[in-house]
């Protein structure tokens, strides 16, 4: 039975991930991100059960990507599309370019799966993070709405968070393989903080974070050599 666990808890990041679609598609962007959020859980989990179980296999390394495309790309382009539906209302294929998102989703997986160098770090930024930038842009427009909804905003997000994603640009991971403060000490400085930034902006603190994990892993592979 136990086998059976970490793809069960793969397989609910998946239906999360179907269930906020539905709603980015309705133009209920806050839920879709609730779904987002659940499917990041999910998804952190199904990777922690299998190590403490000890049942990795090559179904569950599949599936987890089939699950991460739609959760982490297929929903964040989804939101996109619905954004710029609102951004843009005259112009109906203009929301289309919100997938694009999701292409470079697919194909960011798609070079995890097979990139030797990203056994204990990230080359490129990976789907989930990218998906909660995503997601939070709604939130960020409450205060900022008149630039978060420009049409130029808007594409130029896609266009530069979709480079990233297949971008050649170190990040760390947060796969602890100890707890030492001299080996992880900008790992644990962008958890404290962007728990801060959460606790005080709640989803609309992601661009923050984004930025933060860029800084903390452009110091941390320095200070590494």
């Amino acid at each position: 039975m136990k086998t059976h666990i970490p793809n069960f808890i793969t397989c609910l990041n998946l239906f999360s991930g179907c269930v906020g679609v539905t709603y980015a598609f309705a133009g209920e962007l806050d839920i879709a991100a609730y779904c987002v959020l659940a499917s990041g859980i999910f998804d952190f989990f199904d990777g922690l059960a299998a190590r403490v179980l000890r049942v990795k296999s090559p179904i569950g390394k599949e599936l987890d990507s089939l699950a991460d495309v739609v959760s982490f790309g297929f929903l964040p382009g989804a939101v996109l599309y619905s954004m710029l539906g609102t951004a843009w209302p005259g112009n109906a294929y203009l929301a289309y370019l919100g997938f694009v998102v999701t292409v470079f989703s697919a194909l960011r997986l798609a070079k995890f799966n097979i990139d030797d160098r990203q056994s204990t770090d990230f080359v490129g930024l990976n789907t989930p993070m990218n998906a909660f930038y995503v997601i939070s842009l709604p939130f960020v427009a409450g205060a900022y709405g008149a630039i978060v909804y420009h049409p130029v905003f808007l594409v130029s997000s896609i266009v530069v968070t979709s480079l990233l994603l297949v971008s050649n640009v170190r990040l760390f991971s947060l796969k602890f393989t100890s707890l030492s403060w001299h080996e992880n000490a900008w790992k644990f400085t962008f958890l404290l903080v962007s728990a801060l930034l959460v606790v005080w902006l709640g989803f609309a603190a992601a661009p923050l974070v984004l930025a933060l994990y860029f800084l903390c892993s452009f110091i941390h592979f320095r200070q590494a050599g």
